[in-house]
């Protein structure tokens, strides 16, 4: 008997396809679902590895009082500080303490990332495993002095061979590894001096007469050191970054100063340590891949907020984000540096 094959009507088929497709569909969506019903009711804590009152702190902040609007749940945001070793502390927490599970996000200096490169001795993560959420800006490092220094520009202060002290957090951090490879790269006479929690007791010691300058980035000093520029107490004299910032057209870039080929390198790598990765928001290794997809995307909303752009514009904040992706991208190819000029920053960033 010839086998016989049976076939369902148009409708009967088209109906079938369809429920296949809500299935399918409903599925796909459970995870998302879930994430988001998971932040309902819960309180989302973000450790600053800086003291209050400095650019990291001021800038995070500002974004936890307008990012649980764009989260689904809207749960409640803290900010805790945590200083330490220029953000080291509040990193190695992140890796090895805090719970994975979605609520415990860290703020500290992207430079630590070029510290894990470089073998520093106390680091306890890997950058590799962190989830990255984004960055709020992009920075552009700047070198300033005290008025009473009589330094005017970048020329006259190489020329009159003036040492300059010039306060730092610790190595890890721009306030630290840029005045230390200006130091060897461009002959610059700084001596740094670190161990200060964050850039506010920085601050404070600037105003004291105990240290004279400053290497940080515009985004901050041109925020949380507004007085000391408006009044002229403090001069911008050098850029070390990829590019100048727009507000500084005049203000000269470190690399066009270099001599050699590997100053200029030097200078080149430690820019981008301290520039597009610089803020970095993470999550500790194994959080659920959902919940880091809903704070990727609540972040950039929030940054992108009408209602935040207005406040960070009336505290001189600038907004220059990049998405999660993008950092993490910008991590593992600074990960990448060549074994040359890691050797040589192994023995300038001591």
């Amino acid at each position: 008997m010839p086998n016989r094959v049976f076939k369902l009507p148009m409708r009967s088929r088209l109906a079938i396809t369809f429920a296949v497709l809500l299935i399918a569909l409903s599925v796909s969506e459970e995870p998302a679902r879930s994430a988001a019903s998971f932040y309902e009711g819960k309180t989302i804590r973000i450790i600053v590895g800086t003291s209050p009152g400095g650019g990291y702190d001021t800038y995070t902040r500002l974004i936890a009082r307008h990012w649980s609007k764009h989260i689904p749940g809207n749960p409640g945001i803290v900010v805790d500080n945590m200083p330490g070793a220029g953000g080291l502390v509040s990193a190695n927490h992140l890796f090895k303490v805090a719970k994975p599970d979605g609520l415990t996000i860290g703020h500290f200096v992207g430079g630590q990332f070029l510290q894990q490169l470089l073998g520093k001795p106390g680091i306890e993560f890997d950058a590799l495993k962190f989830e990255y959420i984004g960055v709020p800006a992009q920075d552009n490092f700047v070198f300033s002095v005290a008025k009473t220094t009589g330094i005017t520009g970048i020329e006259q202060w190489l020329a009159s061979k003036t040492s300059v002290k010039f306060g730092a957090i610790a190595a890890g951090d721009g306030t630290y590894d840029t005045p230390k490879v200006a130091e060897v790269a461009l002959g610059l006479p700084i001596q740094v001096v670190s161990g200060y929690k964050g850039t506010a007791p920085i601050r404070l010691a600037f105003n004291s007469g105990e240290v004279s300058g400053l290497s940080n980035s515009w985004q901050s000093l041109r925020s949380t050191w507004r007085k000391e520029l408006e009044t002229g107490e403090v001069v911008v004299v050098l850029q070390l970054s990829a590019k100048p910032h727009p507000d500084l057209p005049k203000v000269p870039l470190a690399v066009n100063l270099a001599k050699t080929d590997e100053a200029r390198k030097l200078i080149q790598a430690v820019a981008q340590a301290h520039g597009a990765a610089v803020r970095p928001y993470v999550q500790p290794p194994g959080t659920p891949k959902d919940r880091v997809e809903i704070l990727r995307t609540s972040f950039m909303a929030a940054v992108k907020d009408p209602e935040l752009l207005k406040e960070a514009a009336k505290a001189n904040l600038e907004i220059n984000p990049g998405s999660g992706e993008d950092l993490e991208r910008n991590v593992k190819e600074l990960l990448r540096l060549d074994p040359v000029l890691v050797t040589r920053l192994k023995e300038i960033l001591k």
